[in-house]
């Protein structure tokens, strides 16, 4: 979908893609936003990032069939059983967009990611 580009900013990631994909990108934006409200946007592996304290939080991006949800293995693991009916690889979910994308899932996820990554932090000092 979205060309070679090289991207920067979240906005120009988004902006790439056809409206109905970018409505999508911006609400799974928003409710990562909201379930993370510490973490910063940045562009990683060239796709949309959170990272909160220096470390990469969540990923998304949009594929040909589907939203990818990248959350690290720890974060798949922990939603083993809400994650069964999707495709989900070591680090990896698929959301399919014929069918509703699990926002209430995605802020769930984020809100895990936020809580371990603020344990690790407080573990290294």
């Amino acid at each position: 979908m979205a060309s070679k580009a090289k991207f920067t900013t979240m906005d120009a990631y988004i902006a790439s893609f056809p409206k109905e994909v970018q409505g999508i990108l911006e609400k799974i934006r928003q409710t990562i936003r909201n379930a993370a409200p510490g973490a910063v946007e940045a562009i990683s592996y060239q796709i949309p990032t959170f990272k909160l304290n220096g470390s990469n939080l969540v990923h998304f991006a949009a594929w040909k069939g589907h939203i990818g949800f990248y959350a690290t293995p720890s974060g798949n693991v922990a939603f083993k059983k809400e994650l069964a009916r999707y495709k989900v690889a070591k680090g990896s979910i698929r959301f399919p967009f014929d069918e509703p994308i699990p926002y209430d899932l995605v802020a769930k996820i984020a809100k895990f990611r936020v809580k371990e990554t603020q344990v690790k932090m407080k573990a290294k000092r």
